[in-house]
């Protein structure tokens, strides 16, 4: 054992997971050998059984087994099809409007945000319904590919939302209360992504030029009314389903997320989309997404047992309380070090690093705690599209067909100016707290 500072520990912890995730190690391996090699340093053997007690009570958490749940549900989802007929539908309306098949894509997005949990499956729907009537219409690749990448990115906020799940337990919030609060933001962001693109297509209307008179369908009001409201009831079984019961008291997440499996397997049931290699299928990628979430996220919270039995938690925070400009000061301090995190290091590492580091700061900052998360996971929205990590990217460079010709420079090159809507949302959601606090006020316990 080497008796070190608390200062050195936390520069030697968090350098060294800085430096594994730089060369490109999975950061699952990072966190959990540099909390090995610097505990055993610091505590000897004695470090065993704290990674042990961290690893076993976080696999053991009973709220997250709504993780596997939500994904399942997801996945199942992507198979039925309801994707597909909402676009055609609302293309019906918006297709004649400047804009009008990107503004679509955000509401389709915002929707199957609300019904599916994962972005990888958001995206990849997207990229198969909304991107090649783009592209065919003469819409610019950046702006369809970074509309199709900042619409799928907003089901890992709108709930239900695996980001959720994992953050209610580590910071002692309800889950629901964090369903709840999260609907308000994820809807601004979403508005906020029709208004940047009405805005950018009303003054440069070759980036996405109205569909011609001729290739639009010719249906009475009436109808159109009509295919709405039957496109609309799938996702609004999905949401009332899994929300719905959430809301009203019936059932707790974990409960409402197996509930929300089932009514989405009869739909893909409903849509024939159901068979037994889609259900082997969905099942074997549930088990793969669960296996990567559960594996990062338990050896990051073993790291941040070495982390805080080195005394190295006392260093951040009074770093943190020391920062100029007071509560609100250290608050700009914690959104910027998440903001640049979201560079280089996958979300679930993040949460389950920084966030037992900083929760316990939001009390003595005088801070809504609920508010608080809720701000962190705005401000995740940006890791998704931020290279040179960018999940949301890499998502949509995999889903779009080859034949369209998009290229990685396109995609980054239309993110940017959904990552700036997201910082206004944020920006908006400081101004106004009651964009996250009033809904979780009104839910029936």
């Amino acid at each position: 054992m080497i008796d070190l500072d608390p200062g050195i520990v936390t520069a030697l912890l968090f350098g060294g997971v800085l430096l594994g995730v730089f060369i490109g190690l999975p950061i699952a391996f990072v966190v959990g050998g540099v909390a090995l090699i610097v505990g055993y340093l610091v505590f000897g053997e004695a470090v065993f059984p704290v990674l042990y007690q961290r690893l076993f009570s976080l696999l053991h958490n009973y709220t997250l087994v709504a993780v596997p749940l939500f994904i399942f549900m997801g996945i199942m989802l992507e198979h039925s099809g309801i994707a597909d007929t909402m676009f055609d539908v609302l293309y019906m309306w918006l297709g004649g409007v400047r804009g009008g098949l990107a503004i679509v894509t955000v509401m389709v997005g915002t929707i199957l945000a609300a019904c599916v949990a994962i972005i990888g499956a958001s995206i990849s729907m997207l990229a198969l319904t909304a991107l090649p009537p783009m592209i065919k219409r003469g819409y610019d690749k950046g702006l369809a590919s970074g509309v199709v990448v900042a619409s799928g990115c907003l089901g890992i906020l709108i709930p239900p939302s695996i980001m959720l799940v994992i953050y209610g337990p580590m910071a002692g919030i309800s889950v629901g209360k964090l369903f709840m609060g999260a609907f308000f933001p994820g809807f601004l962001l979403s508005g906020l992504y029709m208004l940047l693109i009405a805005v950018k297509c009303y003054f440069k209307p070759e980036l996405g030029p109205p569909s011609p008179p001729d290739e639009r369908a010719k249906v009475t009001t009436r109808t159109k009314v009509v295919l709405l409201l039957k496109s609309l009831f799938p996702p609004g079984i999905v949401i009332l389903s899994v929300l719905g019961v959430i809301f009203f008291g019936i059932a707790p997440p974990t409960e409402a997320a197996a509930i929300g499996a089932a009514v989405a397997t009869l739909l893909a049931i409903a849509y024939r989309g159901f068979t037994w290699k889609v259900l082997m299928k969905t099942t074997v990628a549930t088990f793969r997404l669960t296996s990567m979430i559960l594996l990062i996220g338990g050896l990051s919270y073993a790291f941040v047992g070495v982390f805080i039995r080195a005394g190295c938690d006392r260093v951040v925070s009074d770093a943190i309380l020391a920062a100029p400009g007071g509560a609100w000061g250290a608050f700009g301090i914690i959104m910027v070090i998440i903001f640049v995190l979201g560079f280089f290091i996958d979300w679930i590492g993040i949460l389950f690093i920084m966030i037992p580091v900083v929760s316990p700061v939001v009390a003595k900052m005088g801070f809504d705690p609920l508010w608080f998360a809720l701000m962190i996971c705005v401000n995740l929205q940006t890791a998704f599209m931020t290279p040179p990590l960018a999940q949301g990217i890499f998502f949509l460079r995999g889903a779009a067909p080859p034949e369209l010709g998009i290229k990685m420079n396109d995609i980054i090159r239309g993110c940017w100016p959904f990552i700036f809507m997201v910082l206004v949302g944020l920006f908006l959601c400081t101004a106004f707290p009651e964009i996250i606090t009033w809904l979780p006020a009104k839910m029936i316990r």
